[in-house]
């Protein structure tokens, strides 16, 4: 049997030190290159927008999904049912087609159904009506990455929740503890640690899923790079930089979210 040390050292993340010696090779190749230093100066530009877009689709869609799980648990079996029901049909879309759908379908109804509801307002002079250009192609893309990350995030929290030993929820009625006292306390705090590795994994491939907005227009890193290229023919260039970014993007995520289960897997066992 091998030492814990002796483990350890051959469990040494070799794959990283390759990976990061090819990043600073891209990196000085990109900077002594005045084309590569081009594209990555305007792909880059991209950036925020995808970091931005990332982030709000990712924090609604926990929301949602956090929403449906506990619904998915709830002992109303109607809850249960449409819970199931949001899951499954939202799973079955292709994340593109959802897109479209949400862009030019459900954005405009959306808008035609607070039109109805607000009519009485706008027929007294108090609101206008709104109008489908009023929403930006922007948050159409946010919304539909929301509503479909947030039925594979329903499961995880979903999986998670179940996860944890009835006996704790059994001695947390005990002491008199309320459903969202137990919930907030006892339940989720625990549950946090259970999904954290799949709720990670859902964050990175946001991350390249954020690349589908650029069909609509909105100017993040791929539709950056499409612009440039379509205007230079310079593809291999371009999109291998596109490529170059998304991979520090992803990676530099997945370090950080490893770091963070290591260290809460120390306080817990330190707890």
């Amino acid at each position: 049997m091998q030492s814990p040390s002796r483990a350890k050292k051959a469990d040494f993340p070799w794959w990283l030190l390759a990976a990061g010696a090819l990043a600073l090779a891209a990196g000085l190749s990109i900077a002594a290159s005045d084309l590569y230093a081009q594209v990555f100066a305007t792909v880059s530009k991209g950036v925020g927008i995808t970091v931005f877009v990332t982030l709000s689709a990712f924090v609604l869609a926990s929301a949602g999904g956090l929403g449906i799980a506990l619904m998915a648990l709830s002992p109303s079996v109607w809850l249960r049912q449409i819970s199931r029901f949001y899951v499954e049909i939202i799973r079955g879309v292709p994340m593109l087609v959802l897109l479209f759908w949400v862009a030019f379908a459900g954005a405009p109804a959306l808008v035609a159904a607070w039109n109805w509801i607000t009519f009485p307002l706008q027929d007294a002079g108090i609101l206008e009506p709104a109008m489908v250009r009023d929403v930006s192609l922007l948050w159409r893309a946010i919304l539909a990455l929301a509503l479909g990350y947030s039925a594979f995030i329903a499961e995880v929290f979903r999986a998670g929740i179940q996860s944890i030993d009835v006996g704790q929820i059994e001695a947390a009625k005990a002491l008199g503890l309320t459903r969202s006292q137990r919930f907030r306390l006892i339940v989720l705090p625990q549950a946090v640690r259970t999904i954290l590795p799949p709720l990670g994994n859902d964050f990175i491939a946001m991350v390249k899923d954020s690349s589908l907005v650029s069909v609509l227009g909105v100017a993040d890193i791929t539709q950056m790079a499409k612009i440039y290229a379509s205007g230079s023919f310079r593809f291999f260039e371009t999109y291998s930089i596109v490529a170059y970014i998304y991979l520090l993007l992803t990676v530099g995520l997945s370090m950080a979210l490893r770091g963070l289960e290591q260290r809460m897997r120390r306080s817990q066992l330190r707890d």
